[in-house]
């Protein structure tokens, strides 16, 4: 680290050349040759998936499937001489649309049932030519616009279905500059330099320029849905803010202890810079066990953040290097240079309100870590009810088309009419086929169910559709039983001794398949990112306490993180407030990706303080001194590191996107009950009692692990060096 350090400043202008060469060769590769994201997910294996592998080839639901004009007429009917040859005619207009493939009016003898029991609603199947997945705003734009000219103030017109999701458009670019201006207002007032506030920006910006164009290059030749730069870009902004602030920091301190601008790097780069590595390798490890799930949408964003880590990486450890030496001692303020100059070494660690604090701590670690256990544990308690599903958008915010036209259709025809469930079926004789009849006639029977209809089948086919209209919405408990009495019973029943096969498929069938193949493997996901990340923090500070200390620790986050989020989000604790819409379920993939994301930024913190203590006690071998000084040392650059991702995420809540938000707060929240109560309380008062113990392992063990430190042993400064770095500024 040192080598490379001393390198980067002395080829500075070579390095930063270097940075801009390869971003514009990066961009220009991924400008070239496009994107290839992908949006939804495939479940190879599940039932939902044969279902859709039937329905695609039958070509009975057209290649979209589920998008809908909601025509809803206020005063008459919309079968009405006044309403109805209106509407035909923009119904003729949306099917001369390029890219519709077929329009399904209300007005024909199959489209009766489309038309409310009121007659003052109807739906309009609308079917595109592409999948939902490769929609895009111009081929939804012109089917709105022709829709719209029904409007008036006696008739409203909406838009739903997942191809109507593309009008939402994409809050990423609007979340990152918010997050950026937070975040240069923390770094401004935590430095008092604009130097050293845009130092950790630029590089932060460099890294996410660089990662999201790689991550576009990268989804040619794996999946990657389009939901991954945005996430990807929310952890990369926060790490990559928060590893340049700690190692910005670092050198701070260095110039500030008289070091030169080069000697000051170096020390930088070889202790702050290597808990970057680790810091970054836990995110990474955390990121990419998403892998182990099985699911190509979890792997492809595991993928996009490991990616956007390293890049942040790289640019903390050579691109900052880089920009000191271009910088020199400007990265302090004026009034510190000033006073640098006064007296040759300032010496500012570890001094004032943190000090103060981690001596408080040390005299009271009891009573501290009970007290903060309780809060911790107390925050936690709404999780217990957390209700995994999948929000529909009946859950968007009430200001959007596809929420007004879930609104529609739930009054007019009932909440099952937004999630209906899709039987693909594979009749191939007469009997399979009366199998069939008698399968639609039980349905119809059957509690939970409003309507079944089996919808045209095309000749020679034998592939049938029946369209299953449950009483109760797509995300609600009822509608999951009653996909599960439908596969368990009532379906093998009317199989039984035909060569029928019938299939639950559609979006409500592949959101439940979804959450139990999360579910299944969610234990072997939890065991292998929490055994890496502890086998990290073993091997970087030869300890068996401070691994397991960070695991439990981690959890407490998590589990509170969760337990904010289900208040907002499930139980509706300001969600509409928050433009997020109602309340509803959590988003299924929503724990396993929060729990990878925060235990890889929690251990950001632990790196962080844990270092500064593994120092002092490598140095002195007294625990007590190494425990406050580590905490003093490292206390308000942590807070303000913490402040910093909190501004970022939270700026994500405002974009509007109900899984964006949850995983924004989620986050959020997590990060500032770290860095307030665990590493500020919980973490140095538990270190505080268990005193030397946290500094062994067992000898067998320590012989296996490989050693590599995650800090160098402290030099004596030098002579302070001022005159020529110094005088120059």
């Amino acid at each position: 680290m040192a080598k490379l350090a001393r390198w980067c400043v002395r080829h500075r202008f070579v390095v930063l050349g270097g940075w801009v060469l390869a971003l514009v060769v990066i961009a220009f590769g991924s400008r070239s040759l496009g994107s290839g994201y992908v949006n939804g997910f495939s479940l190879p294996g599940t039932e939902s998936a044969q279902a859709q592998q039937l329905l695609n080839s039958s070509g009975s639901l057209g290649q979209s499937g589920g998008d809908i004009v909601v025509i809803h007429v206020k005063d008459g009917l919309i079968t009405d001489a006044a309403a109805q040859p209106q509407i035909t005619e923009v119904l003729g207009d949306i099917a001369k649309v390029p890219g519709v493939s077929a329009v399904g009016s209300p007005y024909t003898a199959q489209g009766k049932a489309q038309i409310s029991p009121d007659q003052h609603t109807a739906i309009v199947h609308v079917n595109f030519a592409k999948d939902n997945q490769s929609l895009t705003l111009d081929d939804v734009q012109p089917v709105v616009d022709a829709g719209n000219r029904l409007r008036s103030p006696n008739i409203d017109v909406e838009f739903g279905g997942a191809g109507f999701q593309t009008l939402k458009g994409r809050p990423a670019s609007g979340s990152t500059a918010l997050g950026l201006i937070a975040a240069a207002i923390v770094l401004l007032i935590a430095f008092g330099s604009l130097l050293s506030m845009a130092i950790p920006l630029v590089a932060a910006v460099f890294a996410l320029r660089g990662a999201i164009e790689t991550i576009g290059l990268i989804s040619h030749t794996t999946e990657v849905d389009s939901i991954a730069p945005t996430i990807a870009a929310l952890i990369g902004l926060g790490v990559g803010v928060d590893y340049a602030l700690f190692i910005v920091t670092r050198h701070r301190h260095g110039l500030l202890a008289g070091l030169t601008v080069e000697e000051s790097t170096v020390r930088a780069v070889s202790t702050a810079g290597r808990a970057v590595l680790f810091a970054g390798g836990t995110v990474a490890i955390a990121m990419l066990g998403l892998g182990l799930l099985g699911i190509s949408f979890l792997t492809g964003i595991g993928i996009a953040a490991a990616v956007m880590v390293a890049f942040a990486v790289l640019a903390a450890v050579t691109f900052l290097p880089a920009m000191f030496g271009i910088v020199g001692p400007k990265v302090l303020s004026r009034r510190e240079r000033r006073r640098l100059r006064e007296n040759p070494v300032v010496g500012a660690e570890g001094s004032g309100f943190w000090a103060r604090w981690a001596q408080f701590v040390e005299g009271r670690p009891i009573i501290l870590s009970a007290i903060a256990a309780a809060i911790m544990l107390a925050l936690a308690i709404p999780a217990f009810s957390l209700h995994l599903g999948s929000s529909d958008q009946g859950n968007d915010a009430k200001s959007t088309t596809t929420r007004k036209a879930y609104d529609l259709v739930a009054a007019g025809f009932g909440a099952g009419y937004n999630g209906p469930l899709v039987l693909a079926a594979q009749s191939s004789s007469p009997s399979d086929d009366a199998a069939l009849t008698r399968l639609a006639g039980t349905l119809e029977t059957t509690p939970g169910v409003v309507s079944v209809t089996q919808l045209p089948r095309k000749p020679g086919s034998d592939i049938a559709v029946l369209q299953v209209v449950p009483a109760t919405s797509p995300q609600s408990d009822e509608t999951s039983d009653l996909i599960g009495r439908l596969r368990t019973t009532i379906i093998p029943t009317a199989e039984a001794g035909t060569t029928l096969r019938v299939y639950v498929g559609g979006q409500t069938a592949i959101f439940e398949d979804f959450g139990a193949v999360l579910a299944s493997n969610l234990p072997v996901f939890i065991a292998v990112v929490v055994l890496l990340g502890c086998l990290l923090l073993m091997v970087a500070f030869r300890s068996i306490v401070i691994p397991l200390t960070a695991a439990v620790m981690n959890l407490l986050a998590a589990g509170a993180s969760f337990g904010v989020v289900v208040a907002v989000f499930q139980w509706g604790w300001g969600s509409e407030a928050l433009n997020l819409g109602k309340a509803g379920p959590i988003e299924s993939f929503l724990p396993v990706m929060l729990l990878a994301i925060l235990f890889g930024l929690s251990m950001d913190y632990q790196v962080f303080l844990v270092s500064r203590m593994h120092e002092e006690w490598t140095r002195t071998g007294d625990n007590r001194r190494a425990v406050r000084a580590g905490q003093a040392a490292t206390g308000r650059v942590i807070t303000a590191a913490a402040a910093i991702m909190v501004c970022v995420f939270l700026a994500f809540v405002l974009g509007g996107r109900r899984p964006i938000g949850e995983f924004g707060l989620g986050l959020a929240t997590a990060i500032l009950l770290d860095a307030l109560i665990l590493r500020t309380v919980l973490v140095p008062a538990a270190m505080q009692l268990f005193g030397r113990a946290n500094w062994t392992i067992p000898r067998w063990l320590d012989r296996v692990l490989p050693h590599v430190s995650v800090d160098v042993p402290q030099d004596p400064i030098a002579t302070p060096a001022i005159d020529g770095d110094l005088a120059r500024a």
